[in-house]
Parts: C-alpha cells; sequence; structure tokens
C-alpha cells in the first residue's frame, strides 16, 4: 500500500476530501553488505560441533552474540542469524510511492473519503472512474444507494480494480456529491495522475520454408523485476495450426499431460533480458485456395501471461501478426503427377492442372511450350500438336488435362516453359516452374 499521490481540484470550503493509496505487493529487501560469516568458521571447520565437548571448549567470545551497542561496527560482519548468510533481512519493505505501473496489470487502490469537518454530512454520492485518452471506465457508482452520513472526523473507505489494457497518462477521477453542514448540496472532483508503461516489447520474424512458416516471437522485459512467464501461446488465425518447437525436448515426453500441467515458468530477467520463441504454422489445403483469392495474410496473435517476484499477475494479447504478402493470381497452374520413368525419344505424358482462381468466366486458353531460345537448347519437347486449346472455365473452377512431350537426351533435363495464353484477353500467365525427370535408356 503506497503513500498518497497527486491531486487536484478540492478547496478550503469542503467538508470532505479523497485520500487514494495503490494497493500492491510489499518487496524483499536485500542487505547491500558483503557476505556475512559466522566466526568459529575462521578457526575451526563446523564439524567441530559434532563432538559437543569439542564445541563446549571454544572460547566464550564465539559464542556470544554481537554487543549492540558497540557503535565501532566491528561486528557488522557477523551472522546474527541464520538467514542473515542469503543477504536478505527477513523484512518486507513496503512501496513509498506510487510505483511503476505496467501494462496487462491490475491496478488496485485503496480510496478513502475523510469527514474533516466538525459536522456530518449526509447523502454522499461517490463516483470513481479511470479516464484514459480514449475512454473512461467507471470503477464505482453510489447513485442508487448513497451513503447515508459521515459523522465528522470519520470516514468511508472502499477498493477499486482496474485492469490496465492501455499505454500513457491515466487519470483516476474521485467525485462526491453530498450535503454539507448547512443543508448546501455541494459537488467534490479530485484528481490522480499516473503513466502506465510497456513491462514488455515482443518483436517478431516471419519465414516461409516451402509449404511451412516459421514465427520467431522475441521477447524483452523491461521492468525493473524479473518476470517468469506462465503462458506464451500463439492463438493462430482460421485455417491456420501452431505447434511450440522446443530445443533438446524428447518426443516420450511431448504428449506427457503431466508435463504441460506443470510446465516451468520461464525467467525472463530484469531490465531488458529476453527470451525467443518459435513456432510451426501449416496453412490447410482449404485455406490455402481462400487465402490466395481473398488475398489476406493474417497469422494470428500471441497470449502472453506472467508473474513478477511475489506472484503478481499480467497479461498481454498483441495485435494481430501478419504474415509475407500474398500475391493473387488469376490462375494457377501445377503438375499432379510426375512422371516416374522417362524413356529417351520415346512420348511421355505430364499430367496438369489449371485452375480459375477468380470470381467470374475465364479462357478459352491455349497451351504451348515458350520458344525461347534454339531448338537445339530444347531437351524436352511437345510431340504432336504444337498448341492444345483447353474450354472456358467457370468462376473458382479447375480442369485437368495432359502435355505429350518426348525427350531428347539422358540424364537429368528440366521441362521449361510451359505457358498459358487467354485467348480472348489476348494475355499470358505466368509460366509453369521448371520441373526435373530423369531421362533414361529403357
Amino acid at each position: 500500500m503506497s503513500s498518497d499521490h497527486g491531486g487536484g481540484g478540492s478547496s478550503g470550503s469542503h467538508s470532505l476530501a479523497f485520500r487514494v493509496m495503490r494497493l500492491c505487493r510489499p518487496s524483499f529487501h536485500a542487505d547491500p553488505l558483503p557476505l556475512r560469516v559466522d566466526p568459529a568458521d575462521l578457526l575451526v571447520g563446523e564439524d567441530i560441533f559434532d563432538d559437543p565437548l569439542a564445541a563446549a571448549s571454544l572460547p566464550r567470545l564465539l559464542h556470544s552474540s554481537p554487543d549492540s551497542s558497540d557503535l565501532s561496527y566491528r561486528s557488522r560482519f557477523l551472522l546474527q542469524d541464520s538467514s542473515d548468510s542469503i543477504g536478505l533481512s527477513g523484512l518486507l519493505v513496503l512501496p513509498q510511492a506510487f510505483g511503476a505501473i505496467y501494462l496487462g496489470e491490475t491496478f488496485c487502490s485503496y480510496i478513502s473519503i475523510n469527514n474533516s469537518s466538525n459536522f456530518e454530512v449526509r447523502d454522499v454520492v461517490i463516483k470513481a472512474e479511470i479516464q484514459t485518452e480514449r475512454q473512461r471506465i467507471l470503477l464505482l457508482d453510489t447513485s442508487k444507494s448513497p451513503v447515508e452520513s459521515i459523522r465528522a472526523g470519520g470516514r468511508y473507505d472502499f477498493i477499486v480494480e482496474h485492469d490496465v489494457k492501455e499505454l500513457g497518462a491515466h487519470t483516476l477521477v474521485c467525485t462526491a456529491l453530498y450535503n454539507d453542514g448547512d443543508g448546501e448540496r455541494k459537488y467534490l472532483p479530485q484528481f490522480f495522475k499516473f503513466i502506465v508503461a510497456n513491462p514488455l516489447s515482443v518483436r517478431t520474424k516471419v519465414r516461409a520454408v516451402k509449404e511451412a512458416t516459421f514465427l520467431e516471437a522475441c521477447i524483452e522485459n523491461h521492468t525493473k523485476s524479473n518476470l517468469f512467464m506462465d503462458q506464451v501461446e500463439f492463438e493462430p488465425a482460421p485455417h491456420w495450426s501452431a505447434t511450440m518447437l522446443k530445443a533438446d525436448e524428447h518426443h516420450t515426453e511431448s504428449n506427457s499431460q503431466t508435463k504441460e500441467t506443470n510446465k516451468p515458468s520461464v525467467l525472463i530477467k530484469a531490465g531488458g533480458g529476453i527470451y525467443n520463441y518459435l513456432y510451426q504454422l501449416k496453412l490447410s489445403s482449404q485455406g490455402s485456395a481462400q487465402m490466395k483469392v481473398e488475398g489476406s495474410n493474417v497469422l494470428g496473435k500471441l497470449q502472453i501471461t506472467w508473474r513478477a517476484n511475489l506472484g503478481e499477475p499480467g497479461r498481454l494479447q498483441t495485435q494481430q501478426i501478419l504474415g509475407n504478402p500474398i500475391t493473387h493470381k488469376e490462375i494457377e497452374l501445377h503438375v499432379t503427377e510426375v512422371p516416374s520413368a522417362v524413356t529417351l525419344e520415346r512420348p511421355f505424358s505430364l499430367p496438369l492442372n489449371l485452375t480459375n482462381q477468380t470470381d467470374k468466366e475465364l479462357g478459352p486458353f491455349e497451351v504451348w511450350l515458350s520458344q525461347d531460345g534454339s531448338l537445339e537448347d530444347k531437351v524436352v519437347m511437345l510431340n504432336g500438336l504444337q498448341k492444345l486449346v483447353l474450354p472456358r472455365l467457370e468462376a473458382f473452377g479447375s480442369s485437368t488435362f495432359t502435355l505429350n512431350l518426348i525427350a531428347t537426351k539422358l540424364g537429368v533435363q528440366k521441362i521449361t516453359g510451359v505457358t498459358v495464353f487467354d485467348a480472348i484477353e489476348k494475355k499470358s500467365y505466368e509460366p509453369l516452374q521448371d520441373l526435373e525427370i530423369f531421362v533414361d535408356l529403357d
């Protein structure tokens, strides 16, 4: 419970006045002195106390406690209690200031309205609000059941709580409407300001590797207290699934329910300590098609909960994390099956699928192998007709077809330049990615 925090808005003519104190946990008081010692340890080993007769023969000085009247501090390094060796005095120190308030914490305040006059005040309506740059949040309102009276020299106390969800300047507004001793109705406002800081910074990196997307989240502690991360979970957007990747984790333990229930907290040290989390994200096939149509690249958001040194809870939720920009394609051409065996100078088939990814009908289409470069450089060529005609495709429809090809050289070769041309729009689409095949004699 901290001391009063500044306010304003009241005048000497008021019988009532607000006093505001923040309720928070105390902190340990650490002794800055060096490690203390027992004088007996300087002369004899600790095993001497295993023999009662030997221990009784020690000089009486070693058994006597330091003289508290000794003003020379000669005994300040001596153990007076066994707990002195860990540097903690055993005392919890109550905060003497309003203290730092961080985003994600619960602000708890003890408010007392005092009657400093010599007469009773009646029908007291009390309100307490938190005002931010964006909104006002009502914490207490006694309009429907006013405090009947506050006697001379008396007070009325209450506690308010607020989950802090905004950064920056906050104002606790306390107001009282009451009947003074002479029956006059008076209005008392008082304001108590504080700043909300950010306890954590979350930096993210997104990398796409083939069909998987990896999200790295770096969490940095900006507070003056160690933070113990109870939960850092990624909530994926629809059509995404997420798996946290951990180093040195045995597969036999990955399905252990006990481990998930009693998993240890992650310590992030005060004043700039960091910890990295890695998630593997996968997109469902249905979600892949929808994202390509809609162009959305939202991956999800992080839910973070922690506790400070004495268990003070905190909770944050990040904004939506975006993945790599998605390029919208009108059509998509891909190979449905790679030929398992290709024989030199013998025809083979390449099965393909063409998908219309728009909401309108497209086509008809023409498919050919582009003639970039000389014919001598072409190792894989069309066998037969050099141009294949495909019918129109309805919105979001697809069509399968095959190209008849022939290879002219042995070894690992590439099928290149498969191009789709819209006969109505008179435009060519992006060619199919090069496909490697192995050409053998038989």
